[in-house]
């Protein structure tokens, strides 16, 4: 972790680009960066409810992130207003980066959600995935993305897997 005033102040902003652009900025609380795995917690920073018909994002719920600087994921532990866990919701990424209190994280489109019971596993968003034309812009990120929500399903579906990489 750098001596920005931002990062040594426990805030950083989180920042995901998707196609080029930034699709969402928000503030979060730095809560940990062993210089690989960097960890944040922020509320919903969304505008209003967003309901997917497995799970509702929504005002008061608290996510816990954790981005790696080597791996093409990102694991947000999502709790509801009262704490109790909702699940996990998992982002195909390429490796995070921190600089200036900045988080930056650039999303693949591959989405995994894992509900609180583990009961309910599911890939999201391949479509678009596909749509993107990442696989001909650039076949080598495909191959680590699509590498990376192979590994996060097996995490998912594994007694204390996605746990394990939260410790």
């Amino acid at each position: 972790m750098s001596g920005n005033s931002a990062e040594s102040a426990g805030r950083v902003d989180v920042v995901l680009v998707k196609g080029g652009r930034t699709k969402i900025r928000y503030a979060a609380e730095l809560l940990s960066d062993d210089g690989t795995r960097i960890a944040v917690r922020a509320p919903w920073a969304g505008d209003a409810v967003r309901d997917f018909g497995f799970v509702r994002f929504e005002a008061g719920d608290v996510f816990t992130e954790y981005y790696w600087r080597d791996r093409w994921y990102a694991v947000k532990e999502v709790r509801d207003a009262t704490g109790a866990l909702k699940g996990w919701y998992c982002d195909v990424t390429r490796p995070a980066t921190l600089s200036g209190g900045e988080l930056l994280v650039e999303d693949l489109d591959l989405d995994l959600w894992r509900s609180a019971d583990g009961t309910d596993v599911r890939r999201l968003d391949e479509d678009e995935f596909e749509e993107s034309g990442l696989a001909e812009r650039d076949p080598a990120a495909a191959a680590a993305a699509a590498a990376a929500l192979d590994e996060l399903e097996v995490l998912a579906t594994a007694e204390g897997g996605l746990e394990s990489l939260l410790e």
